[in-house]
């Protein structure tokens, strides 16, 4: 396979981006766009230099590869149809709308021996890049993600618009089983959960404490990870990161680290550096769609797979039913 030709359906916001990413790597043609909204998927089309299919079939018929990017109650059946084209998926987090719905879409997808990559672009952030050698096993990981209120995503509740990143993120880097969810949210501005927080548990003894928040007055998206010896911070607004950590009086410091001080009492003395990482040069966006069509390409698992993708949505499931629990339970 020399080019993979591939389609976007839904061009709103983040499938023009997609049309415009596509349109820019090598490996890859774009065949076209499909909206139900025509006259934007004309528009989009002619931007783009491509084409815009009247029929959803005539483009799954002319494509190995799609990229979904509409609302998330039509990605299922978007997602379905295109299988049955025998079309690797690209689909926009979260995977579905319901748990049902990812399980059988993935269960699908392995069947046609076909890819689906879930859109968590937060996995390729370049805060988090830089820091991700130095991740080892993280013991406490505190994460905020707070933003001002946009009508876009109000139809589900924060934890699915918001917070299912830092779900994502978070069990990609603790390898251990959830165990225990406490949650706690409320509607404010829409008929949808606009504030939440978690605390996760897992089997290992690793917490997870969880915020996101959709009517704040300030954008904030910071991670806090704790680790033996070790403390991260990441900023995903600017893509800056920081590490603290603990070395042995007699060992070298790191070039590019700087020494602060000394903690600990007697042989149990250590060195506490700083170091703060080069900023990784990367667009999320058109670096995870490269890896898409790379995985179809070289025969590969995608980097954040289906299965991720149901993963992460049955903690957010979780932690909504969590929600709604102790709700009644005041009631």
């Amino acid at each position: 396979m020399d080019k993979l030709k591939v389609g976007v359906i839904g061009v709103g916001h983040l499938g023009k981006l997609h049309t415009k990413m596509f349109s820019l790597l090598e490996n890859c043609q774009l065949v076209g766009v499909f909206d139900s909204d025509l006259e934007k998927s004309k528009s989009v089309a002619e931007e783009f230099k491509t084409i815009s299919f009247s029929e959803l079939s005539e483009l799954l018929s002319q494509t190995n590869a799609v990229s979904i990017a509409a609302t998330t109650s039509a990605h299922f059946e978007l997602a379905m149809k295109a299988i049955e084209f025998n079309n690797h998926i690209f689909i926009e987090k979260p995977i579905t709308a319901t748990i049902d719905e990812a399980e059988k879409l993935v269960e699908f997808a392995e069947k046609k021996n076909l890819n689906i990559q879930v859109g968590h672009i937060e996995r390729f952030n370049p805060g988090l890049l830089a820091i991700e050698s130095y991740i080892k096993e993280p013991k406490f990981i505190q994460s905020d993600r707070l933003a001002p209120f946009n009508p876009r995503g109000t139809d589900v509740a924060v934890v699915l618009d918001l917070m299912i990143h830092d779900i994502d993120i978070i069990l990609s880097l603790v390898k251990s089983k959830v165990v225990d969810v406490v949650a706690n949210g409320v509607e404010v501005v829409s008929d949808n959960i606009d504030i939440a927080n978690a605390r996760i548990e897992f089997e290992n003894g690793a917490v997870a404490n969880v915020t996101a928040s959709r009517i704040s007055q300030k954008r904030m998206r910071k991670m806090r990870i704790f680790q033996k010896d070790s403390y991260l911070s990441l900023d995903f607004n600017t893509g800056a990161s920081e590490i603290y950590n603990l070395i042995p009086l007699n060992s070298e410091t790191p070039e590019n680290a700087m020494v602060i001080g000394e903690i600990g009492i007697g042989d149990k003395k250590k060195r506490l550096i700083f170091e703060q990482p080069d900023k990784v040069d990367v667009n999320a966006l058109q670096y995870e769609l490269q890896l898409f069509v790379n995985s179809i390409i070289e025969n590969k698992k995608p980097v954040v797979s289906g299965y991720d993708g149901l993963r992460a949505l049955r903690i957010a499931d979780l932690i909504i039913q969590k929600i709604n629990q102790s709700k009644r339970k005041l009631l």
